[in-house]
């Protein structure tokens, strides 16, 4: 199933949750034996968008990954609209599996307003434009099956478990096949696609986890070409005890700064 697919699946269980009770994700979309992290939050957030006013634009999606979605198995959205006031919308969404809420996402929206106070963003990427992608193939037991539907290419940073003694990346990022459109719910899902910065210290393969992720989100008021890369910096803020911090900035490819993403990962070494 492709990305458009499922989102359209997410808006059509959030509005008629009755007559669509639950939802399921092949294992094309895995991550291990759990869904990719990136397209739940999608999903969680199309199902909410859908009940939020069209003149809303997202500013910050919050989410929590509680626990496993596993692939293959039934699950439903459940939306809460928390206000809608004349100047923003609050919701809450959660995804629901057994019983027990493995995804939740809290998301501020708020309408364009005129305002003196404007500061623009200074920050560049300064990377060069990739030809294709430069991740690693899909290899079966290995390679995360959800990496086949989006390009990576890494312009500084090495590869997870490779022992480096950085913790930084810096790359670009596409879908591998463009969507229909590029829309906030496929950037959460893009964004998401990058292993952890701390992944390449490793000399081993270990599990790590997303355990909380914010992304703000900047509206240039430009159209994006589904076919388009974003460029994508991230750098560890602070890492100990098994947990890591990190923070990054996605651009659209003609430069503008369009989201800034922080999130705590758990490191199981």
């Amino acid at each position: 199933m492709t990305i458009d697919e499922l989102l359209a699946q997410a808006k059509t269980h959030s509005l008629n949750a009755d007559e669509q009770p639950t939802l399921i994700i092949p294992k094309e979309w895995g991550q291990g034996r759990t869904v990719f992290g990136g397209l739940s939050a999608a999903m969680v957030y199309a199902a909410i968008k859908i009940q939020v006013d069209d003149d809303r634009v997202m500013r910050s999606f919050n989410c929590n990954f509680v626990g496993p979605l596993l692939v293959d198995k039934e699950f439903e959205i459940v939306v809460e609209i928390l206000r809608q006031g004349k100047n923003a919308s609050q919701a809450l969404g959660r995804i629901v599996q057994d019983g027990k809420t493995c995804v939740s996402c809290q998301v501020c929206f708020g309408v364009a307003r005129k305002s003196k106070v404007v500061v623009k963003n200074n920050d560049n990427h300064m990377l060069e434009m990739p030809k294709k992608g430069s991740f690693l193939p899909q290899i079966p037991k290995i390679t995360p099956k959800f990496l086949r539907y989006y390009d990576l290419s890494f312009m500084a940073g090495r590869m997870p478990f490779t022992g480096s003694k950085k913790s930084e990346i810096n790359g670009w990022m596409r879908f591998k096949k463009p969507p229909a459109e590029i829309t906030d719910a496929h950037l959460i899902s893009l964004i998401d696609a990058w292993p952890p910065s701390v992944l390449q210290m490793l000399r081993l393969p270990a599990p790590a986890s997303t355990m909380s992720w914010n992304v703000e989100f900047i509206h240039p008021h430009q159209d994006f070409s589904p076919a388009d890369w974003f460029a994508f910096k991230v750098l560890t803020r602070q890492a100990a005890d098994g947990y890591a911090h990190t923070e990054g900035n996605v651009w659209d490819q003609s430069g503008e700064l369009i989201a800034i993403s922080r999130q705590t990962v758990g490191i199981f070494d």
